[in-house]
């Protein structure tokens, strides 16, 4: 296995690559470092500073309520990191487990597990997210949260059984299955190493899909709720002014979005080139 140290070096070692990392680096700082800097409350009304352009007091500007746009921005970007990675990380867990079982098993437990993965692609990712919000409680962050990952578990699901049922017939396989080795031995020890690079790729694509579709929920009223700071309901609170020359309200968020649905984006494609030999250029 890759140390992470070395892992990171191989990732960075194309310009997209170090791209990714970088701007990640910085959303990252921003969010969770940015407030102790940054010593201003996203939620503060001010209307004496209302729809101020970009300053030296207020570098992104202000909104209609006079609130500090970067401010929001920071706790927009906090807000959708944290989401993205509890979304790719449920998926992944969720979606890893049932292609295991089913990969391993096959037979009946396959094909049920598979129709019900199945089920769940039918309905389009948004669309079905949007109902579980919904069914939920009507909407709200959390409720957005869970409906996203749910949408994402048959990717994970699908792609772990089609390498499961690769590595379950290999030769070392077969030995420990031969010398007494239980299934769950065997799916841990010799099954689980095997697929976890590929389910370390979707998740980094997973991430980026995240953020865009809990700003695309919070943005029609389904996600996060004003006046959390959230790119979407930023985006949804400032579209009035986007022709009428507060030109950085919505754009703010909307580049917030746009930085780290491409960073993880590129992310996801290098590390398909360090993790998974068949995709390495030659």
């Amino acid at each position: 296995m890759i140390a992470p140290v070395q892992f990171f070096t191989n990732v960075g070692r194309k310009p997209s690559g170090a791209l990714a990392i970088i701007i990640l680096v910085i959303l990252v700082i921003m969010a969770f470092l940015g407030p102790m800097i940054w010593i201003h409350d996203p939620l503060t009304i001010n209307l004496n500073q209302a729809l101020h352009p970009p300053s030296t007091s207020h570098p992104l500007g202000t909104d209609q309520y006079g609130r500090d746009m970067l401010a929001r921005f920071i706790g927009g970007a906090r807000i959708s990191l944290i989401d993205g990675l509890v979304v790719a990380v449920l998926g992944a867990i969720v979606g890893t487990i049932i292609g295991m079982i089913a990969g391993y098993s096959g037979g009946l437990s396959d094909n049920s597990l598979m129709r019900f993965m199945d089920a769940i692609l039918a309905f389009p990712p948004l669309m079905l997210a949007m109902a579980v919000a919904i069914a939920l409680g009507g909407g709200g962050i959390l409720s957005a949260t869970i409906g996203i990952a749910l949408a994402t578990v048959p990717w994970f699901a699908r792609i772990v059984r089609s390498r499961v049922l690769e590595v379950r017939e290999l030769d070392f396989v077969e030995a420990t299955r031969s010398l007494g080795g239980t299934d769950v031995y065997i799916l841990i020890n010799h099954i689980l190493p095997h697929v976890f690079p590929i389910v370390l790729i979707q998740a980094t694509v997973t991430f980026g899909y995240a953020i865009l579709t809990i700003a695309a929920l919070s943005f029609i009223g389904f996600g996060a709720r004003p006046p959390i700071p959230e790119w979407g309901v930023m985006i949804t609170e400032g579209q009035q002014y986007a022709l009428s020359g507060q030109w950085w309200i919505p754009l703010t968020p909307g580049v917030g979005i746009l930085l780290s649905v491409v960073a993880m984006n590129l992310l996801g494609d290098r590390m398909r080139d360090v993790l998974d030999p068949g995709f390495k250029e030659k």
